[in-house]
């Protein structure tokens, strides 16, 4: 049940996040997306109510699937690469826009 939330309010704050104007935003929400796809994963393996998937330290009936793990681990670093790839994107339009928001004064004309 706690995992179910955890994945809630990551993924929705990452939506969110991702929906709003600006780069960093956009690049925070891509964050807690993967932390909580991760999250997922890891919950996926049944790590809370399973033994660790250790060889000879519990009986592999037992055993938590190491699968998911495994594939949360290369979750973490295409998360990772995906963010430093858009906070290079952030840096190098930094200097082409000045900011992100308009004036109201240059919206209404």
């Amino acid at each position: 049940m706690s995992a179910a939330v955890i994945v809630g309010i990551l993924m929705a704050g990452g939506v969110y996040l991702v929906l709003q104007r600006g780069l960093v935003r956009v690049t925070i929400g891509f964050v807690l997306i993967g932390h909580a796809l991760n999250s997922l994963l890891v919950a996926a393996g049944g790590m809370g109510f399973r033994a660790v998937s250790f060889i000879s330290t519990s009986d592999p009936a037992e055993a938590a699937d190491p699968l998911p793990q495994a594939f949360a681990l290369t979750a973490i670093v295409i998360t990772f690469g995906i963010t430093i790839y858009l906070f290079g994107l952030a840096r190098s339009g930094a200097e082409d826009i000045p900011a992100d928001d308009v004036p109201d004064e240059e919206r209404a004309s």
